[in-house]
């Protein structure tokens, strides 16, 4: 894992990317290189179409999840997103022909050597989403802890990390009911930094139930991070490999000594004008499908077309939030705030569309305009839940430190939250991102919301 703008990204993901990059650059030069046609070829145009294209497949390869550190899709549902990119590819390659005509290449070589390379990315990237991580690229993790902590640990990088090798469970002195299979945990007949030294460990996840009793050896921790070995608490360990930050994990100093949480008057003038311009832009190209989608809901249940309901905002302050309305006239008739569910039956033949390609958010970018929303942040919650959530979630008004959002890093990382439970587990994507939020990170936010609106993932 290394950083980039407080965003943590994996090794892997960044060799897939140029490895596509490449692929794509390579494809295509070499399919003109065999032009015998004696035609002029002008090299520098030839080397810029491919540049766009591969540019323009990364992207889309992005939008569609292909990158991500968590992948649970099934090779069917993998498969169908590849073809999906192919058939936005062909019209791309298209266009940027016509943009940028090759002097004396055939049209129809210049697009099939450019179908080839794409075809060939999809063929690979199918494969690689599938397959496990190449050994040159493998973490050897050696876990500090038998219990449910570090079974936590195991279930996390089975899932989110192909590119991690748990080499063993190395047992703490007090942990006397383990949560691990006992074929991986390593009999402790060395010390614990002899045992990471034998098993050459590149990292230490320390995941102990219990720290009292002398059952963390700081020194011999020491010395492994001395001899090159990274050692991370289980906050932090969970922060860069599932990008949230666990609240089990969490700790009040934790939060108040480690690195991040940054709200800078650079950082807070930069996200205003990105919120500015993006908003301005966004609503100028999506106006015309704000009108169709006003007309529909008037058509089939009648005034009014939007709805306007309190929310809470940066550092507690009330305002209110402008949606297209999904839901019948009286959907809370009785006056209690209800969660909204899956298989709401208050949400109307239109709202389902609308909500399922998020079309009743836009709306929303008339309050980042206003300056009560960003683009990307934390959901708004209504008063009553945040009331409640507060009571009964800890941590839970950290995430008011920053503005809510139209999107963010806990939409398109988990479903739609309908319950406490839910609330939970997106606060942990929440606190993620209000302690590394930045320009780079928005910008990611953006990208991975077009492929969750793509393939219509989390919207109730």
């Amino acid at each position: 894992m290394f950083k980039v703008f407080n965003h943590w990204i994996r090794w892997r993901s960044l060799a897939l990317m140029l490895f596509d990059f490449s692929f794509v650059i390579v494809g295509i030069v070499i399919a003109m290189m065999w032009v015998h046609n004696g035609l002029p070829v002008d090299n520098k145009q030839v080397f810029l179409f491919a540049v766009l294209l591969a540019a323009s497949m990364l992207i889309i390869n992005a939008w569609l999840g292909f990158y991500r550190r968590l992948s649970n899709r099934t090779p069917m549902e993998t498969r169908a997103r590849a073809v999906l990119s192919l058939y936005v590819a062909v019209p791309l390659a298209y266009g940027i022909y016509a943009v940028l005509p090759l002097t004396g290449v055939s049209r129809e070589f210049a697009l099939l050597s450019a179908m080839s390379a794409v075809f060939g990315i999809l063929v690979t990237r199918v494969t690689a989403a599938q397959a496990s991580a190449a050994g040159i690229l493998t973490r050897r993790i050696m876990v500090f802890g038998i219990g449910e902590r570090a079974l936590a640990v195991k279930q996390a990088l089975n899932k989110a990390d192909q590119s991690a090798e748990i080499i063993g469970f190395f047992p703490a002195p007090n942990e006397e009911h383990p949560a691990v299979p006992s074929d991986v945990v390593i009999t402790a007949n060395r010390s614990l930094s002899e045992t990471a030294q034998a098993l050459k460990a590149d990292e230490i996840v320390v995941a102990l139930t219990e720290r009292r009793g002398g059952a963390m050896p700081l020194h011999e921790l020491l010395d492994c991070k001395l001899q090159g070995i990274r050692v991370l608490d289980l906050a932090s360990h969970f922060e860069q490999t599932l990008g949230q930050i666990r609240l089990e994990s969490l700790y009040a100093g934790w939060l108040v000594f480690g690195d991040g949480f940054g709200q800078g008057t650079l950082r807070t003038i930069v996200k205003r004008l990105f919120d500015l311009v993006c908003a301005i832009i966004l609503i100028l190209l999506t106006l015309p499908i704000m009108l169709v989608a006003a007309l529909a809901i008037v058509v089939e249940n009648g005034f009014p077309v939007f709805y306007s309901q309190e929310r809470v905002g940066l550092n507690g302050r009330l305002f209110k939030v402008i949606k297209f309305r999904s839901m019948r006239r009286d959907a809370e008739k009785d006056g209690k705030p209800v969660w909204a569910s899956k298989h709401d039956d208050r949400v109307t033949r239109v709202g389902k569309v609308i909500r399922k390609l998020r079309i009743d958010e836009l709306p929303q970018l008339f309050s980042v305009l206003k300056g009560d929303m960003s683009l990307v942040g934390p959901r708004p919650e209504r008063p009553f839940f945040v009331d409640q959530l507060t009571r009964e979630i800890p941590f839970y008004a950290v995430r008011h430190s920053v503005k809510p959002g139209v999107t963010g890093w806990a939409q398109v990382r988990y479903h739609y939250g309908a319950t406490v439970e839910d609330s939970a587990e997106k606060l942990q994507y929440d606190l993620y991102y209000v302690k590394n939020h930045s320009l780079f990170l928005d910008i990611l936010v953006l990208f991975e919301t077009v492929g969750v609106v793509l393939t219509g993932k989390g919207a109730h």
